[in-house]
């Protein structure tokens, strides 16, 4: 993705099921934990730089003794920071008393963040301010111990103010509409419930306070908490949480939006936003990693007992394609296929685009993420080729000349760009910025000819800006005969709600090229007032039954036709050659990726209702001139 948008968060939760003695003996180090997750949350830096958190749960400590520990991080480099401190804490520690390196149990009276119980997240921001107060883990504090709660996620939700609203109903004083407090304070209050209801029967059976205490972690229904909790919300998610006493949860939404995987053993529980994370980490087969379905929840008990229990009524599943694409690390064996295919797919439109000259036309990708797609086009190429030969082979009258070219012929693929160094905008002139946004890439010279095609393949185009100052004017400097932008995702024409930084309508190089087609016929106006006039009508109703209304700005025109108007606001006056843009088709894309049809970006189909509220609020927001996120 050349332009860089924030996106997703990553969760990762891990509960041992052995007692810190075992990992001692087993892998040398009552720190297996502790070194595990620091791993996990690594390998899903990729979904979140903008802070990182850790939270531990100590089972089985006497009165007094510190269970719960919790260390967040804002700082440059999150990860490291927020391990750094836990090193240097259990390190000072281990200096005073060394002998405890050898005594797994006493060192977890000892020391803090070692636990049976651990909960990690990385957080890209994409509400609220990147202040230490909005990294995850939240803490909801109680002194009594099942009354504790601690909860991160990688979620967004389309409906805050009406779950705020519905807290206060409750009786509740939310500190900030945030929703991840929102939703924790949901959650907490059907658990405040849960566990007031159990003591008052076990009351009547007998136990006194403290009997009750242990009694109440036993019987506590995590799934009918969640089900109460959970039950008015509308957005994307994958929910993680522990709660004191050591139960362990983690919800995902009923459509599926957000991912994540489990696996279980006799040593282990753990559960991360990406299956090769778990995979790598704690090396182990495939088979053995789960996708949690979409409306359940994996619980574990302080016990150690897992299930996996349903909680919201699932709907269609619509997987969030863009994690297909761009988001996840590439090294999933699924990810890695569909990325190919995705490329694969795109050939038929290439080949047009330049003439079926194979011959001269070099091909490349520009950034990295896009590696793997272009490996699938160039893949289409050499079966192209193959598919001629083996044609000119079997021929009546077989043209030998023709032959020979054809053996000599492959697709040229060379590295064109190479990302130099993330400027700093400390510049505050437009034009100073603009020039230094122009040498992010370093290009190389003399492997393209004036007479070449130079094609390149992006993952996906948001807002265009990076392909109009930076790349097509460094690729512009090589004087190709023409170039050809390849995205794998279709046209980006709607906004996200779910958990990704694309909220504003008028961002989308796809829904300005839409707005300046409408200029063109002359009916930009009426067309605008009849979407505005539609979309103010279903805000005011807010009725569930909701339509995306934005859907009739792009209805007059084909693809085709909004990509060639893409590619004409891209292309500045300093361009001299052609510029073509190609896009993945929404039908392309499923193919590629049949079990991810979560394409409400690029269709306008939204799997929940709060999703169609957002895309008419949004343009909402664009007509009213308010440059503003809609949820």
């Amino acid at each position: 993705m050349s332009d860089a948008i924030k996106h997703e968060c990553g969760i990762a939760l891990i509960r041992l099921k052995k007692p810190l003695a075992y990992y001692q003996e087993k892998y040398g180090t009552a720190l297996y934990g502790i070194n595990k997750m620091y791993l996990m949350m690594e390998k899903q830096h990729n979904r979140g730089q903008d802070g990182a958190g850790f939270a531990s749960i100590k089972f089985d400590m006497d009165p007094g003794e510190r269970y719960i520990s919790r260390l967040r991080s804002s700082e440059q480099q999150p990860i490291q920071d927020v391990f750094n401190q836990i090193s240097e804490r259990i390190q000072t520690v281990l200096e005073e008393k060394p002998a405890l390196l050898n005594d797994a149990e006493q060192l977890k009276h000892e020391v803090p963040y070692l636990g049976e119980l651990m909960l990690g997240h990385v957080r890209y921001g994409t509400f609220g301010k990147n202040s230490i107060e909005s990294v995850h883990p939240f803490l909801r504090q109680n002194n009594w111990m099942h009354r504790n709660l601690i909860v991160a996620g990688n979620f967004n939700m389309t409906n805050v103010n009406e779950l705020f609203e519905n807290l206060v109903s409750l009786g509740q004083h939310p500190k900030e509409r945030a929703d991840t407090i929102t939703v924790m304070e949901k959650i907490g209050h059907f658990l405040d419930d849960a566990v007031a209801k159990l003591y008052k029967k076990l009351k009547k059976e007998g136990f006194n306070k403290y009997e009750a205490t242990p009694k109440i972690a036993e019987r506590l229904n995590i799934a009918k908490i969640l089900r109460k909790a959970a039950k008015n919300w509308d957005g994307g998610y994958a929910m993680a949480g522990m709660v004191g006493h050591g139960d362990a949860f983690v919800l995902r939404d009923p459509a599926g939006i957000r991912p994540a995987f489990y696996c279980e053993n006799d040593e282990m529980v753990v559960v991360a936003s990406e299956r090769p994370v778990i995979q790598t980490v704690f090396n182990v087969p495939i088979e053995s990693i789960k996708e949690l379905d979409p409306g359940h929840a994996i619980i574990v008990k302080k016990s150690g007992k897992v299930s996996i229990d349903p909680v919201l009524e699932p709907l269609e599943k619509k997987s969030c394609s863009f994690e297909r694409i761009y988001f996840s690390r590439g090294s999933d064996a699924s990810i890695y296929t569909e990325r190919k295919n995705l490329g694969e797919r795109l050939f038929p439109q290439v080949l047009d685009a330049i003439t079926h000259d194979l011959k001269n036309t070099v091909f490349s990708y520009i950034p990295n993420t896009a590696e793997t797609s272009f490996y699938g086009l160039v893949g289409a190429a050499q079966k192209h080729l193959q598919t001629q030969i083996t044609k000119e082979i079997e021929s009546d009258q077989m043209d030998k000349e023709r032959l020979k070219t054809l053996l000599n012929l492959s697709p040229r693929i060379e590295k064109i760009a190479i990302k130099d160094a993330k400027l700093r905008t400390f510049i505050t002139a437009d034009s100073s910025r603009d020039d230094l946004v122009a040498h992010v890439y370093d290009i190389t010279y003399g492997v393209v000819k004036s007479s070449d095609n130079l094609v390149i393949v992006d993952d996906s185009i948001v807002r265009g800006t990076t392909l109009r100052k930076s790349i097509l004017t460094m690729l512009n400097r090589l004087s190709p005969k023409q170039i050809v932008v390849v995205s794998s995702a279709p046209q980006i024409r709607y906004p996200d709600c779910y958990g990704i930084d694309m909220a504003k309508l008028e961002d989308f190089i796809a829904f300005q090229a839409a707005i300046a087609l409408h200029e063109e016929k002359g009916n930009l106006k009426t067309t605008l007032d009849a979407i505005y006039a539609n979309c103010q009508d279903s805000v005011e109703n807010d009725t569930a039954e909701a339509e995306n209304h934005v859907k009739a700005l792009y209805a007059p025109f084909a693809q085709l036709e909004v990509s060639e108007k893409i590619a004409q606001l891209l292309t500045h006056s300093s361009i001299k050659c052609p510029v073509n843009i190609i896009f993945q088709t929404v039908e392309g894309l499923h193919k590629a990726c049949p079990a991810h049809k979560g394409d409400w970006y690029f269709s306008g189909d939204y799997p929940t209702p709060g999703g169609n509220r957002v895309v008419n609020r949004a343009f909402m927001n664009y007509y009213e001139g308010k440059s503003e996120r809609a949820y």
